[in-house]
């Protein structure tokens, strides 16, 4: 099975945000709560529950699935290699780095987000940076 149908730019937009809403809400919990949104960020679509079968909240309620190009599903490692890409803005927060390279790393990864977004909206097929190297798309689902 072969993808390549653009998916709904507003809802990839409020899977994101759903997404985000939980990552803050777990980064608030005392201690492992920074680890726990992180984690969340890389892996959250391969996790592999009943109820969100290899996709983040905010795809599930969306209906959207992230799936390999030939329409496989993710697994955790090429979860972490599809998200890494989004991931590296909140290693700022969790390992409290240096001032001045914090600042770097946090203006590394707003250009990253911006090319990122830049692709998902210019992209043919809705394809972010991180989505062409993990080989995957994101396409809506009927469930």
């Amino acid at each position: 099975m072969s993808i390549s149908q653009k998916t709904d730019l507003m809802k990839r937009f409020l899977a994101a945000l759903i997404d985000g809403v939980v990552i803050l809400i777990v980064f608030q919990i005392p201690a492992l709560g920074p680890w726990l949104a992180l984690a969340y960020l890389l892996f959250r679509d391969g996790l592999d529950f009943e109820y969100l079968r290899h996709r983040s909240l905010g795809k599930h309620f969306m209906q959207l699935k992230p799936l390999t190009i030939e329409g496989g599903e993710l697994d955790l490692l090429l979860s972490a290699k599809r998200n890494w890409t989004l991931a590296v803005g909140m290693v700022v927060g969790v390992l409290r780095l240096a001032p001045f390279l914090a600042w770097l790393l946090s203006l590394a990864a707003i250009a990253i987000w911006v090319y990122e977004v830049f692709l998902v909206i210019t992209d043919e097929e809705g394809r972010r940076w991180g989505d062409k190297m993990a080989g995957t798309q994101v396409v809506e689902v009927n469930e």
